[in-house]
């Protein structure tokens, strides 16, 4: 059982999964490293993680064989380790080893955000930590769907309207134990596509936390544009 002496104890740790290829963004490369607003997107991910006082340290997993991010993070002064797998849970899985290593404990939360949500606020992310700092098991940032849900059928056709009640956006941060984290993890394979998936897995109910409509990740082209404009508007 988690006690308070424990939570005072507990460490918050940010953890970054920055492997991947982007093929989706049809950025001509890792959409992480795009340049919107003056600078790439991993940067600006990465200045808004530094603003949060209670973050202790931030952990970047890299492909094994990046040669780009110094020079696209300059301003970084957390941890880089290419240690990305195949998978983001592989990757995950293995920034958590790497944390470990450096000496982040079982009991120490990790905050694991995806590379390419740029416009996440570090008050959304502070909210985050308040909401599960005391909570057994963790929680995530996400937004209630307020769309009609539709169901495509042959030919992208509508088969069916769903119904949206009760259904949420899952977004990041994702803030769990790293010990809880690794077990699921390990448990749960490389088919995941978030940690709250392989956390319910054993059993467990994270908590949501509201997040916000602006902290979306960047995944298809038209999405850099739209974040370029917010970036440059948004104070």
């Amino acid at each position: 059982m988690t006690t308070a002496s424990d939570n005072s104890a507990a460490k918050c740790y940010a953890l970054v999964p920055c492997a991947g290829v982007g093929e989706r963004a049809g950025a001509g490369g890792p959409k992480q490293y795009r340049e919107i607003a003056g600078t790439t997107v991993v940067a600006h991910t990465l200045a808004a993680l530094a603003r949060v006082p209670r973050v202790a340290k931030t952990l970047v997993v890299l492909a094994a064989d990046d040669g780009e991010f110094a020079a696209r993070a300059p301003a970084f002064a957390g941890w880089a380790d290419p240690c990305g797998g195949a998978t983001r849970a592989g990757s995950v899985a293995a920034g958590l080893e790497a944390l470990a290593r450096r000496g982040a404990r079982d009991r120490d939360w990790v905050l694991v955000h995806d590379a390419a949500r740029c416009l996440v606020r570090p008050s959304a992310i502070e909210r985050l930590i308040d909401a599960c700092i005391d909570d057994a098991v963790g929680g995530l940032l996400a937004l209630p769907l307020s769309d009609t849900l539709k169901q495509a059928g042959e030919g992208e056709r509508v088969a069916q309207t769903l119904d949206r009640s009760g259904k949420w956006t899952a977004q990041t941060p994702q803030m769990f134990r790293l010990g809880l984290l690794r077990r699921a993890l390990a448990q749960a394979g490389d088919n995941i596509t978030d940690e709250a998936s392989a956390i319910e897995a054993l059993g467990h109910a994270p908590r949501l936390v509201r997040g916000e409509p602006d902290n979306f990740k960047l995944t298809w082209p038209a999405d850099f544009a739209l974040a370029e404009r917010l970036l440059r508007t948004t104070p």
